[in-house]
């Protein structure tokens, strides 16, 4: 009987072999990677669709008004530092926390403490800080924390919040590509309570959540006259206005006041999560997620925000793009001062925090969009 030779492979064969392996291998994972990321971007841009309904069925219920944390006639009250307490007073309280005459709060919503407690989690408009979170942006913040800071960088508010599950960290609010701010809420997604507070956020910068990945355009959020361009050919358009001066300057503009909806951003993402070369600024300190404060989506040339805009469509607008669609303004115009985004206001040229940028990139579009809710952040064509 004659013996069968089972012949092994060659060693040059399983070199082939392996060298083939590799080089699918190298092929597949950038594949693989870009697939995962653009399934980060979709995710991220039917968010932004979903608070489109909430945004429109807001207006429904309250006759096309915007979101709003604040009275229309702050201004009446005073100033930055007292309109609040005088407020309270005109209503009959002595600002204590929950005295039903204080301002209304920011709610964030119910749930537990950590001693087990069911309680209703708010910012109590009693003292500056607080108060100036119903604002949409601080322009000046007059000795505290605040500045660059608002209701703008809250849309998941109860006020709102409502309109899409009642939730503050429902998923809808925060992007999966927004790292730093996703694992720091990663143990409120799973929640029952409307409000979670073992967010893994500084402790430095105070009871703070994780704040939402997206912002509302606080520009839009004002009266018109606040943005206003600075017109030489017209007395009555002489810049960007203190809305402490103006009557109506809180007064949130109706949705269809929006000139050019289709040109003009509702929302978008805060943080540089689009073509990111580094998650951390280190030049904000504290940073607020564990030592990390994310560069902003102004803050790089290759930053292309998942952005929602006045008319409802979804589109990624990245910074070159708005940058010179600035710069064409300013040259059709012939003012230096009279382009798509304010630089009139106290933040001059370095409008919302330019200087901390990763790059050369200097835009403020969407923050301080000229005009507010009638300007627009982009131009057609």
């Amino acid at each position: 009987m004659k013996r069968i030779r089972h012949s092994g492979f060659t060693i040059i064969e399983l070199l082939v072999v392996v060298s083939i392996i590799a080089l699918l291998v190298g092929i597949l994972l950038p594949a693989i990677g870009k697939a995962r990321d653009q399934a980060k971007v979709s995710i991220s841009q039917s968010n932004l669709r979903n608070l489109a309904v909430a945004h429109a069925s807001y207006a429904a219920e309250w006759s096309d008004r915007q979101l709003t944390y604040i009275v229309d006639n702050a201004s009446t009250y005073g100033n930055f530092g007292n309109w609040f307490s005088e407020y309270a007073t005109e209503h009959g309280s002595d600002l204590s926390w929950n005295h039903a005459g204080n301002h209304t709060p920011v709610y964030l919503g119910w749930g537990h403490t950590d001693a087990g407690d069911y309680v209703r989690f708010m910012y109590s408009c009693v003292q500056a800080a607080n108060a100036s979170l119903v604002m949409p942006i601080v322009f000046e913040a007059s000795g505290t924390t605040t500045e660059y800071f608002g209701s703008f960088r809250l849309p998941n508010g109860e006020q709102f919040a409502q309109y899409v599950s009642g939730k503050f960290y429902d998923k809808t609010f925060y992007a999966p590509k927004d790292k730093a701010v996703v694992q720091a809420a990663a143990a409120c997604f799973e929640s029952p309570d409307d409000y979670c507070t073992h967010a893994d956020v500084s402790t430095e910068l105070g009871a703070i959540p994780a704040w939402a990945s997206y912002c509302l355009s606080p520009a839009a959020m004002y009266n018109p006259a606040v943005m206003a361009h600075d017109d030489p050919n017209d007395d009555t358009n002489n810049g960007w206005q203190d809305p402490w001066n103006l009557p109506a300057g809180f007064r949130s503009p109706a949705m269809s006041q929006a000139r050019y909806p289709n040109l003009k951003t509702h929302m978008l993402e805060h943080h540089w999560l689009q073509n990111a070369q580094q998650d951390c600024n280190g030049s904000f300190e504290p940073g607020t997620y564990a030592g990390c404060e994310p560069y902003y989506f102004n803050h790089a040339w290759e930053s292309s925000p998942m952005t929602l805009f006045y008319d409802g469509h979804v589109e990624g607008l990245g910074t070159r793009k708005a940058m010179r669609a600035d710069g064409r303004m300013r040259a059709q115009t012939g003012e230096q001062n009279w382009g798509l985004w304010s630089k009139d206001t106290p933040w001059g040229d370095n409008g919302y925090l330019i200087e901390f940028g990763y790059d050369q990139a200097a835009t403020s579009y969407h923050i301080l969009t000229t005009d507010g809710i009638l300007g627009r952040d982009v131009t057609g064509g």
